[in-house]
């Protein structure tokens, strides 16, 4: 008699989005609005340890909020789809992350991941020897700021054009829309330096920003590295970190990759009841990020004689 191999039963369900996933992820938009309060509040004071913390606060808030952004662009926040764009553009709008841009580059990496097509919105190159030179360059992406700036000037001029394929003209709509936001916040940031308002806008956006930037790196890297980038399967090209309950909130269950790519439109909030098939029958699954961190820390040992470009 022939036996089938086990597999995996629950990894690759859909789920939809229930009134109590939605009620969750309200909490979660609840946490970080007490969490930019609380940095605004801080960030402002005129000591400079009480300010520091402030702006510290402001830099993770603007990082969680880049991965609340993620939830909505699979459209597992909300269970009205018109949602996740009228939330979803404001959470990245800090770290300047259009929400439909994000959207359509993000969903073209799920359909190609572990082929050459894969091309994932936040340009760190996973196929790379991890070095030094390398780690430090992703840390403080300054090229992707360049291309905002660039793609923010060509839709306000109207010559704004997807370059990683095809795209729908609605899409494409949505992106120049949100691009030419980008150019008014920023008109009116200048603006408010003229006026005086300099050193608040360097206390709530720009140094923040600089805090955001390589945490949101670091919250991103575990993703596929050093895994099989060759193979289209979830089980060998992508990592799983079990974590615990305050990684998985702030990644915003980030940690559960294997699982949300195994299925992209499950609630964050129910990927972990997933982990248990994960940890079963995927290559890639760290008990803490502090595993995942030595993994790191030995392959750019081994690779500290080869060059970062």
């Amino acid at each position: 008699m022939t036996q089938t191999a086990p597999s995996p039963q629950l990894l690759f369900q859909r789920a939809p989005v229930r009134r109590q996933d939605e009620a969750v992820f309200i909490g979660k938009l609840c946490v970080l609005a007490a969490m930019l309060a609380g940095g605004v509040t801080l960030a402002v004071q005129s000591s400079y340890w009480l300010a520091a913390i402030g702006i510290v606060i402001l830099g993770l808030a603007y990082t969680h909020a880049v991965e609340l952004q993620h939830q909505c662009l699979h459209h597992s926040a909300f269970r009205a789809s018109r949602l996740h764009r009228a939330v979803g553009f404001p959470l990245g709008l800090p770290m300047l992350v259009s929400y439909s841009h994000y959207r359509v580059r993000h969903l073209q990496h799920h359909r190609f991941l572990g082929t050459p097509e894969d091309t994932e919105f936040f340009g760190f190159d996973t196929r790379k020897p991890l070095t030094l030179g390398v780690l430090a360059k992703g840390l403080f992406d300054v090229s992707r700021v360049v291309a905002v700036v660039r793609d923010a000037a060509t839709c306000v001029t109207g010559a704004w054009q997807y370059d990683m394929g095809q795209i729908a003209p609605k899409s494409r709509k949505a992106i120049v829309s949100e691009y030419r936001w980008f150019a008014i916040v920023a008109a009116a940031l200048i603006a408010a330096c003229a006026f005086g308002g300099g050193p608040l806008v360097l206390r709530l956006w720009m140094l923040p920003l600089l805090v955001a930037m390589p945490l949101h790196f670091l919250v991103e890297l575990p993703e596929h590295i050093l895994c099989d980038t060759s193979s289209v399967d979830v089980l060998r090209n992508t990592r799983s970190i079990t974590g615990g309950w305050l990684t998985t909130w702030y990644t915003n269950g980030n940690n559960l990759h294997i699982e949300h790519h195994a299925a992209m439109n499950v609630p964050i909030n129910r990927l972990r009841e997933r982990h248990g098939d994960t940890q079963e029958f995927a290559s890639n699954v760290q008990r803490t990020y502090f595993e995942f961190a030595k993994i790191v820390a030995r392959e750019v040992w081994k690779n500290r004689t080869a060059t970062s470009h």
